[in-house]
């Protein structure tokens, strides 16, 4: 990889993938001398305030977190979900991720496939148990499937909070975390709370209180009002803070990889 970067005709390099690769890949490019862009992991929040919609936010929250079996670094990871409809939520979301069958990807049936690797399923397993035993409870899923393969299937965890692997790290597969928030404010402390910031989104009834809240308060580089973060070629896309640097798409994107050079002509 360094031999790679160094070489004379590699003038910039981009990574997407995880942050322990963001940083060999940054202090490489560093030495360099070269440009860098980096799209790490995300842990995204989804704040389901007090007004939304409850089965609607259930839908569009499983959704989101169930993309690719949740793996991808803008599903949604983390659900904050305000106290006065949290145990609506947690009954409505459940019910919703249950409906994710799992099975052979080649069924049209199948609404989710294995995870990339046992040793995936495996890490995500171990997070689960771990937020479980500091206090989390367990809404659905959380045990390994007696099949062979890297099977897991779809997973709630509520009471989710600080110190817990749920809470504080990147879940790579189907797992959710449900976090309750007392308000609003609480909610945006939260999501901003993470070492990460790639995605983010607010779900409420109010578009004017969700675009403020997107626009002016969350920490991440996306941000989505009643919608799955997602890229699109026609708008900037990428993270800050351990999430990365620099944007990929749209002429955001492009200038990234080309160099501006003033000219002067004189009289």
């Amino acid at each position: 990889m360094r031999a790679l970067i160094e070489e004379r005709a590699i003038a910039a390099v981009t990574l997407t993938g995880s942050v322990k690769a963001g940083r060999e890949i940054a202090a490489a490019a560093g030495a360099a001398l070269k440009k860098a862009v980096l799209e790490l992991g995300g842990s995204d929040p989804y704040l389901v305030l007090a007004d939304a919609d409850v089965e609607k936010a259930a839908d569009l929250c499983a959704a989101a977190r169930m993309i690719n079996a949740g793996q991808s670094c803008i599903a949604g990871k983390r659900f904050i979900v305000a106290a006065e409809i949290k145990s609506d939520f947690e009954a409505a979301f459940t019910a919703k991720m249950q409906t994710y069958t799992m099975g052979d990807p080649r069924d049209p049936r199948t609404k989710l496939g294995p995870l990339q690797s046992v040793a995936a399923r495996n890490a995500v397993h171990a997070q689960v148990e771990q937020s479980l035993a500091r206090g989390a409870r367990l809404l659905t899923g959380g045990e390994i499937p007696k099949r062979a393969g890297a099977w897991y299937p779809p997973t709630v965890l509520t009471n989710v909070g600080p110190g817990m692997p749920a809470y504080e790290e990147e879940v790579f597969g189907p797992a959710a975390a449900i976090i309750e928030a007392k308000d609003e404010a609480d909610a945006v402390r939260i999501a901003n709370g993470s070492r990460f910031g790639l995605g983010s989104c607010v779900i409420t009834r109010d578009i004017a209180r969700g675009e403020r809240i997107a626009a002016g308060e969350l920490e991440a580089g996306v941000s989505f009002v009643n919608g799955i973060v997602r890229s699109d070629p026609r708008m900037p896309f990428g993270g800050v803070k351990e999430s990365g640097y620099g944007r990929e798409c749209s002429a955001f994107g492009l200038r990234e990889f080309v160099n501006i050079k003033s000219v002067v002509v004189g009289a």
